[in-house]
């Protein structure tokens, strides 16, 4: 069998049918997903041995029904059926189960998608600790250029928070949005006129309303907040999280950050990360900061992330019927039930239960970047994993 069979009969396409142009599309993403830095101009960072750990054996949990989802589908049905590309599942710090899917292989680096900008505010918290980085203080202070922008009035606190009254839409399959032009200068898309991901946000225009008022989910705004971190540390974001996150963490895998053209991080969504050693970050947080016994962020800082945000601005925002009781703090959503998250499109999660020691995380390559149905059986799914496994 040659090589680019074996590849066909895995993933169902040749390589060479992945493009920049389809790389975010079914079926091409069931590769592409696990695969970025062939893509997208990557910051490419080895840590340990991944494939020396052992999966954990999920076999007793694939057979079990999940009776709160419309069938009654066994967990393997379940994973299969949303697109699942890996499950791991911690409980009270050791993991309990491992899921892949065929075509993915243990310990290989996935695509975050937004759950990057959790990671990214974790060191933005970090910095807030060494007293770099004030919350409260205005954009500009650290990025003076930002002054014609939405951002030119805002605050940190309103970037962190998904609250700037920014003039953009999330248009995910729109060829002629903004969105596009935005996905153009990360070098996510083919086209574009040289326009770096700075250049972008600092022509973005801003609303009639205040700031802080909103919770608009706008990802530049946590590609600002990449800006914001390496002008407050005078370090690249890559270079921060593998010195104050990634290394202290102790992860064991292949962590992928890509960057535009003047190599700027793509703090909104482009870190790749195994999912063992994205529940890792989750248990630091489960862990009030600690991991290892070692201080990654300020206990203060975990605290604010999963009890502080606005209300107000929830509900007349943009997720209010995903996590009706919910909040936003830091890059991180509060379900209002005791378990917050970090979730990107094309359903990736990760979820601390601190109730019960538990911490799920789930990639997937769902078709659709959003669909709004599998998120709700995602978290349904969720809540019945705390209690079961």
């Amino acid at each position: 069998m040659t090589g680019s069979t074996a590849f066909q009969q895995k993933f169902g396409f040749r390589r060479d049918e992945v493009t920049l142009a389809n790389w975010r599309t079914a079926p091409f993403n069931r590769w592409a997903f696990q695969n970025v830095a062939e893509i997208v101009p990557s910051v490419v960072q080895t840590y340990g041995q991944a494939q020396d750990e052992a999966p954990a054996d999920p076999a007793g949990i694939l057979d079990r029904k999940v009776a709160s989802l419309d069938g009654a589908p066994t967990v393997q049905a379940f994973l299969e059926r949303t697109h699942s590309d890996a499950l791991a599942v911690m409980r009270r710090g050791e993991f309990v189960a491992d899921w892949q899917a065929p075509h993915t292989r243990f310990g290989a680096p996935h695509l975050a998608f937004s759950i990057s900008k959790s990671l990214t505010a974790i060191v933005a918290g970090i910095l807030e600790g060494d007293g770099l980085l004030d919350p409260e203080a205005p954009v500009v202070t650290y990025v003076p250029e930002a002054a014609n922008s939405a951002y030119g009035d805002a605050t940190v606190r309103h970037v962190l928070d998904m609250t700037v009254s920014l003039d953009f839409e999330e248009a995910y399959l729109d060829p002629e949005s903004v969105f596009a032009r935005y996905r153009q200068a990360m070098l996510w898309n083919p086209g574009g006129n040289g326009e770096s991901l700075l250049d972008l946000l600092c022509d973005l225009k801003r609303l009639p309303g205040p700031h802080g008022e909103v919770f608009r989910y706008r990802s530049p705004n946590s590609d600002m907040l990449g800006v914001i971190v390496e002008r407050a540390s005078g370090q690249r974001v890559c270079d921060l999280m593998r010195e104050r996150l990634w290394g202290p963490l102790g992860i064991r895998g292949t962590v992928a950050v890509t960057v535009d053209r003047q190599g700027y991080a793509r703090t909104a969504g482009g870190v790749s990360i195994s999912p063992r050693d994205l529940a890792r970050v989750g248990e630091m947080m489960r862990q009030d900061g600690v991991a290892g016994g070692k201080r990654i962020v300020a206990e203060s800082w975990i605290r604010d992330t999963t009890t502080a945000g606005s209300r107000d601005a929830w509900l007349v925002g943009d997720f209010v019927n995903l996590l009706p009781e919910g909040r936003y703090r830091n890059k991180w959503y509060q379900s209002g039930k005791g378990w917050f998250c970090g979730i990107g499109i094309h359903g990736q999660w990760v979820v601390v239960d601190p109730a019960t020691e538990t911490v799920v995380v789930k990639m997937a390559s769902q078709p659709e970047p959003v669909d709004d149905d599998m998120d709700r059986e995602n978290v349904a799914f969720f809540e019945w994993l705390f209690t079961t496994v």
